[in-house]
């Protein structure tokens, strides 16, 4: 009877090594933005998190979950924030370089609370 919980090892030199082998991540994941600054944050703030779902193979997974949030959040958060202080698409026509200044501001806004919100928690 095989048990699959048997862990094999390698010698290098006069230590033995376990080979240890990751779960394969479920399909084919790409982070974008959102999530690789998710995962580069708990990587370096959130070791043990970032350990454990790395080696139950759901790291990429939960990065991809926190990115989509990131990506409505910021969308709404825009929109709120241009509705609000009447950043229009007639500004636009009228005064371009105003309508470009008050973009950046509202998406680094946006940026800031998602970032504190979301990313870096």
């Amino acid at each position: 009877m095989s048990n699959k919980n048997t862990i094999q090892y390698r010698q290098v030199g006069d230590y033995l090594i376990p080979n240890l082998v990751l779960p394969p991540e479920e399909g084919s994941i790409r982070l974008c933005k959102w999530g690789m600054l998710h995962k580069d944050y708990l990587f370096k703030h959130k070791k043990v998190l970032f350990t454990t779902l790395l080696t139950q193979g759901k790291l990429y997974q939960h990065c991809a979950e926190i990115e989509a949030q990131a990506k409505d959040m910021f969308n709404t958060l825009v929109e709120q924030m241009k509705k609000a202080e009447g950043v229009t698409e007639q500004l636009k026509e009228e005064n371009q370089m105003e309508w470009v200044c008050r973009m950046q501001n509202i998406e680094a806004r946006a940026i800031e609370v998602v970032t504190t919100e979301l990313i870096y928690t």
